[in-house]
């Protein structure tokens, strides 16, 4: 297969800067109008051999980003060299789409529907109480108009003559280490057993069409960033009545704000003045379920800890939840009037080694805190 030197983009029909999901659109539907199984256009040989060496290109992020800085010469440097078209396997790379082999001029392999991915962002506070959330997804059901058949309403499906509908074929090699047997996909049928005449006009044979589809996801409470959630039957349709695949819906956690989560314990920093901390006061804090206020006991230190018990995340599939734990921080006034500042010495001069009283293990903490 011989390179082009036209436009990638150009050829494909899509701007510079496509999404990855826009450059499979394109090529999909390009690729089944110039299919020479499909197309009768005296050029689509030739035309089918540049998109699919352009899809080559830009559906690797490496290929691309030489191909974006360096043109065709950066491709040809890099030692890229596009693939060989195999006409009768161009089902191959709808595969990675629908899941199985899809079907050209009636050629089907029957298969279990491929499964579905996508990705949703949710705050904290959602993944703490559970949330619901609507997902749209592109994908692959049974053709209305043929019922999944592949077959033009009205029109007859005949069994393949050259694996008599069995799907496959069998060579027999003989050795001296005895008879081997080979078995496979039979090249006519595609491993369907059956031979369509007049393909469907809706689906062009495939059995199947691209629908848009929004599924509501119910994602519980306590799940952890990265995890993934099974829609079990609602991935792509299979071939031929064979059971469609499953969508799964990856969950990731925006880093929030307040909290910074630690398995099923969250943190928090909490910011008093130093009479707050001397005397004592009631401060607002942030939970999970809202603000909440809380009594802060006198002659709290700068880094003490105050531990919400069972406020912190649900444990998924489990019972109970994790902790809250509050760090506190003493805010020490940056700008002070001449009168603060008579205060502030008026009471240092009163201070003594007992106004300061150090807890037992002080430094035992401090020390572990530079460790």
């Amino acid at each position: 297969m011989a390179t082009t030197d036209r436009d990638y983009y150009e050829l494909l029909g899509v701007p510079r800067d496509a999404e990855e999901a826009a450059i499979k659109q394109a090529f999909r539907r390009l690729a089944r109008e110039l299919h020479p199984d499909v197309s009768e256009a005296p050029d689509a040989e030739a035309r089918f051999k540049e998109v699919v060496e352009a899809y080559e290109v830009l559906s690797k992020s490496e290929t691309r980003a030489l191909y974006d800085r360096y043109g065709h010469a950066g491709l040809r440097s890099g030692g890229f060299q596009p693939g060989h078209v195999d006409f009768g396997s161009l089902a191959d790379l709808f595969s990675a789409f629908f899941g199985d082999d899809a079907m050209f001029s009636g050629r089907a392999r029957h298969g279990r529907g491929a499964d579905l991915a996508a990705t949703i962002e949710i705050d904290l506070v959602d993944a703490a109480h559970g949330v619901s959330r609507d997902v749209p997804f592109e994908v692959a059901v049974t053709c209305a108009s043929c019922g999944g058949n592949g077959a033009e309403p009205g029109t007859e499906i005949s069994t393949c003559p050259t694996c008599g509908g069995a799907g496959r074929l069998q060579q027999v090699t003989r050795s001296v280490f005895g008879e081997f047997v080979r078995t496979q996909a039979c090249p006519d049928c595609g491993g369907s057993g059956r031979r369509i005449e007049t393909p469907c006009g809706e689906c062009r044979g495939a059995g199947r069409v691209v629908e848009e589809r929004t599924l509501t996801v119910e994602i519980p409470a306590g799940i952890h960033d990265g995890q993934r959630i099974r829609l079990g039957g609602e991935g792509h349709a299979g071939v031929l009545g064979e059971a469609a695949g499953d969508a799964y819906v990856e969950v990731r956690i925006r880093p929030d704000d307040v909290f910074v989560r630690e398995g099923d314990d969250v943190y928090t920093i909490v910011g008093v003045t130093i009479t707050q901390a001397a005397l004592g006061a009631t401060i607002t804090i942030p939970t999970l379920d809202g603000d909440e206020e809380l009594e802060l006991q006198p002659g709290t230190q700068p880094g003490e800890t105050v531990v919400l018990r069972g406020r912190g995340m649900p444990v998924l599939q489990g019972f109970g939840r994790g902790d809250e734990r509050i760090l506190v921080s003493v805010l020490v006034p940056r700008q002070l009037t001449d009168e603060q500042r008579r205060l502030l010495r008026e009471f240092d001069e009163h201070a003594d080694e007992r106004t300061y009283d150090k807890p037992d293990g002080f430094f035992d903490k401090l020390k572990s805190a530079f460790h």
